[in-house]
């Protein structure tokens, strides 16, 4: 369960306040996955990340009743300078996992071959993107966050696997998507929102979603 009570989130872009959430109230319930409608500039990488706790809101509550993940994309947690080996090995200790198997899930899942042993400083975007969702599977989560759907790979073996990956999670664990597009919440979510001049609409179908998204 993940739920916002009374939150409110602005920031001042030096000529205006840009406000994200006016007192938000909402709740994510287990078993339900979630997809956020949101055009781009609205804040969806916030709202995202203060559902994982990588951010604070100004005003309200947020309650984690469940293990939620980091954001697909976020690599704050990974060091440019150490290879995708030695940062899943590192990470998988402190989730308590064993190295040998986040090691051998995640060199699986992101097919980079011999890039795997070499910096990720040195890795490109969507090489960046294949490891970060690989790392997200191999960590056992509650709840899985999504700034803005898969990630942005032209790679059609790996797209093909970690989409099947995904589907096979959402039998146990609960997703969030916040994107600006509907096609992607579409295929893995059964209820939709809309994030809309700090407002936050909850609806229980997509397509009541869409109505006000597109008004």
């Amino acid at each position: 369960m993940l739920e916002f009570e009374n939150v409110s989130k602005s920031f001042w872009t030096g000529t205006q306040r840009k406000v994200i959430l006016d007192k938000a109230s909402f709740r994510v319930e287990a078993g339900r996955s979630m997809g956020v409608l949101a055009p781009n500039g609205t804040g969806k990488t916030t709202l995202i990340n203060m559902m994982a706790g990588l951010e604070k809101p100004d005003e309200g509550k947020i309650r984690r009743g469940a293990k939620i993940s980091f954001p697909l994309g976020f690599m704050g947690g990974v060091a440019g300078n150490l290879s995708a080996k030695e940062n899943c090995r590192y990470i998988a200790r402190i989730y308590g996992l064993d190295p040998d198997y986040v090691e051998a899930f995640c060199r699986w899942v992101c097919g980079l071959k011999e890039y795997f042993d070499m910096p990720v400083g040195t890795y490109s975007s969507g090489m960046n993107s294949r490891l970060s969702f690989a790392l997200l599977l191999a960590l056992d989560f509650d709840m899985y966050l999504i700034d803005e759907g898969m990630p942005a790979t032209t790679d059609v073996e790996f797209n093909e696997k970690a989409g099947n990956l995904l589907q096979e999670r959402l039998g146990s664990a609960t997703l969030v998507i916040v994107s600006h597009d509907p096609n992607i919440i579409e295929k893995y979510c059964s209820c939709a929102a809309v994030l809309k001049d700090g407002n936050f609409y909850m609806f229980d179908t997509l397509e009541e979603a869409k109505r006000l998204y597109e008004y």
